[in-house]
């Protein structure tokens, strides 16, 4: 069977990258991706994918189920397909989207051989308003044994961590005043969000070495001679585990109290973005999917072990069912994601290569569960121990 599926994604090749490199060349960004939704849900729908759009309320996710109308397992592919403004597919989205798109289509024969349905779910704007939190929240994850994606990257790694993380948003009020004429009369809302970066800088010195907290001010007043009334700052609070997580929010959230009551002023804190889970790897699933990628031909000295650099969405797809997010190499030389650089290799032949190896490496991980019934269990019983 693994054979017959590498042979589908090769001698498909054509249509499977002429699809990735149109969404590669009209980059549209979160939630607004309607060309590259479209194109992906024509090509399932080709393939006998059942489609429903604008799951979960919004307007450009899509769920695609090939059911073999058989019991059996339930396995998922995540597609991203989001853009970054200015770069465009400087994080290599286009690739995401069709190799699970193609790992799904070519996983049909299994799951017609052994029963079960295999899932695509399209899952907007990874890169502010993670759609999967929204899908989460909404429990389209609850009836899934397995969710699957790759990220292409500067290197091979395995499916690690992430932080979990809060965007968190503070709004202060003052009073205006003329700032030279008669700034007695003013209440400086300027000078809350200065006194919030200094006791965030000071708060910085007691936080664990897991936890990051960054911030900018995004609104700062109008005119140096007029005293700020309404400021605004934006943070990222990032921890290792949503626990970690959650006790330094509530301490930012001290900084910026104080901060308000130092300077008379009034506030207002509010979430600017949707909160990131932490990322929990499962171990089965990803040593499986390793293992794949080693049969199609990638030395084993050559996938790093995952690192937690960032926030994902899938974090919170993990905390719903097995899920795992590995890395897959798509250029030679090693360029940082979010760059020119890695745009320009996410829409190269070498990264049409990676896509495809991803896409196969993702099918042939499906085909173990569907035809492995002890491997399944394992998965089952790892991912019910973290519950």
């Amino acid at each position: 069977m693994k054979a017959a599926i590498a042979k589908f994604v090769d001698s498909h090749r054509t249509e499977l990258t002429a699809v990735s490199r149109a969404i590669w060349e009209q980059p549209e960004l979160g939630h607004r991706e309607h060309e590259a939704s479209s194109r992906l849900t024509e090509l399932l729908a080709g393939y006998g994918f059942k489609i429903s759009k604008g799951t979960a309320g919004l307007a450009t996710a899509f769920t695609a189920v090939y059911d073999s109308g058989r019991s059996g397992p339930a396995i998922a592919y995540l597609s991203e397909y989001d853009a970054l403004p200015e770069l465009g597919h400087a994080c290599g989205h286009n690739l995401i989207g069709v190799a699970s798109v193609a790992a799904a289509i070519a996983l049909r024969e299994a799951v017609d051989e052994h029963g079960g349905q295999v899932y695509v779910f399209g899952t907007p704007a990874e890169e502010t308003s993670g759609a999967k939190v929204t899908m989460a929240e909404q429990g389209l994850f609850d009836g899934i044994d397995a969710a699957m994606m790759i990220h292409p990257f500067s290197h091979y790694e395995r499916s690690g961590s992430s932080m979990a993380m809060e965007a968190l948003q503070f709004d202060y009020y003052g009073k205006a005043a003329h700032a030279a004429a008669n700034p007695e009369e003013g209440i400086n809302a300027l000078d809350a969000v200065i006194q919030l970066f200094n006791s965030v800088n000071a708060l910085r010195q007691q936080l664990p070495g897991t936890v990051r907290v960054h911030g900018i001010i995004s609104k700062g007043g109008e005119a140096p001679n007029i005293i700020p009334d309404c400021t605004q700052a934006r943070f990222y609070v990032r921890a290792g585990s949503k626990a970690t997580l959650q006790e330094t929010v509530n301490k930012v959230k001290a900084c910026a109290e104080s901060a308000a009551i130092a300077t008379g002023c009034r506030w207002q804190v509010s979430n600017y973005e949707l909160s990131y889970d932490d990322m929990r790897t499962n171990e089965a699933l990803s040593q499986c999917f390793t293992d794949n990628l080693i049969q199609l031909g990638v030395e084993s000295e050559a996938i790093q072990n995952g690192q937690a650099g960032g926030s994902i969405d899938l974090g919170n797809v993990s905390y719903r069912t097995a899920a795992i997010h590995p890395y897959i190499q798509i250029a030679d030389c090693p360029f940082a994601l979010h760059t020119p650089e890695f745009r320009e290799a996410a829409g190269s032949e070498r990264g049409m290569d990676a896509m495809l190896m991803g896409a196969k490496a993702l099918a042939w991980t499906g085909c173990d569960l569907l035809e492995n019934p002890s491997l399944l269990q394992q998965v089952r019983n790892e991912f019910q121990c973290l519950a």
